[in-house]
């Protein structure tokens, strides 16, 4: 089983603060994440004067401000990105980063990332994915808000500006903050592996830590989930990111899941061997037998340790003679 991919999804939980954007590249590390990813935009090409917050972000953020007034003030300047991906190299923790227009992508380009992150709401943008696919590289691509047939559609189109499916991880997605859990769904992964694409996985939105270890368990092979520094600063995904102890907590977590899995081969494990003897039973004395008797249902009986005659040679033994004595509880021998 290849190791699951873990996304510590920084987001814009930095507010727009360079110095805590770094601050969280080194708790990502500490936490033990394989990548600590960020979110690449200038507003002014992603969002419209018109477009209005989605409700989760007027219950964080008020209603006074605009969405394109909110995300203004909480990206970094394009300038920002090249220093954090030197500053994740120096410190031996992946970097990505989302871009959500064309110039994003040309920014982070050259910064040498192992994947392109595809976010949910760019799953319909055609000149996007035509340009990503074009430069090349492996894809991990959020599903939320899709059907099956609009992924489709999108892996289509990959491939026919130059990705093989092979190279895009799926990542099924319910894109609400925080995510019901009853909206989650996670047999969709099942759906999605039937299209083919390299691997499928899971970026979580639900609050704690539980769904994103199920996932893990049903064979994800990356988990991406949003932290924060501070749950209580003000911004639009503090509520629904984990703090540090909880990233610590889900990283751990997942590699415990990995190593409980397993190679599905229902064997003796060599952790429980030394215990067959501790808790299985042999055939032992009922009472003190005399050499020459019969065994019989009245003289023999089963009980621990389990390293003499196993029980399952209960009719073998019925009706053979004792060729010694045998004290009250001590193992039968044949």
């Amino acid at each position: 089983m290849k190791k699951c991919i873990i996304i510590a999804e920084a987001g814009v939980n930095h507010n727009g603060n360079l110095e805590l954007a770094q601050k969280m590249v080194s708790v990502a590390r500490e936490c033990g994440a394989d990548y600590v990813k960020f979110q690449t935009a200038v507003p002014e090409l992603v969002i419209s004067t018109i477009a209005p917050k989605a409700e989760y972000q007027e219950e964080t953020t008020g209603k006074q401000e605009s969405q394109l007034e909110m995300c203004r003030a909480i990206h970094l300047p394009l300038s920002d990105y090249k220093g954090l991906a030197e500053l994740c190299r120096s410190q031996g923790i992946g970097f990505m980063s989302t871009p959500f227009d064309l110039v994003s992508i040309d920014c982070l380009e050259p910064l040498g990332m192992d994947y392109w992150k595809i976010p949910s709401g760019e799953i319909t943008n055609l000149p996007y994915l035509r340009k990503i696919a074009r430069i090349g590289g492996k894809v991990i691509l959020s599903t939320g808000m899709s059907t099956l047939d609009e992924v489709e559609q999108a892996l289509r189109v990959l491939e026919e500006n130059g990705m093989p499916r092979k190279d895009v991880i799926l990542l099924h997605c319910t894109t609400q903050y925080p995510a019901p859990y009853p909206s989650v769904n996670l047999r969709a992964m099942d759906a999605l592996r039937t299209l083919g694409a390299g691997g499928v996985g899971y970026s979580d939105h639900t609050k704690g830590i539980e769904v994103s270890v199920a996932a893990a368990a049903m064979g994800a092979c990356v988990i991406e989930k949003h932290f924060t520094l501070d749950k209580n600063l003000p911004g639009p995904d503090h509520r629904a990111s984990l703090d540090p102890a909880e990233l610590k907590a889900l990283v751990d977590a997942v590699r415990n899941v990995e190593a409980a899995m397993g190679n599905g081969i229902k064997d003796v494990a060599d952790a429980e061997r030394p215990n067959i003897a501790v808790a299985r039973k042999s055939i032992v004395a009922a009472r003190d037998i005399r050499a020459g008797e019969v065994f019989t249902e009245e003289n023999i009986t089963v009980k621990r340790p389990g390293n003499g005659i196993s029980p399952m040679l209960w009719d073998t033994v019925i009706g053979q003679t004792a060729k010694r004595d045998f004290d009250a509880d001590s193992l039968i021998e044949l």
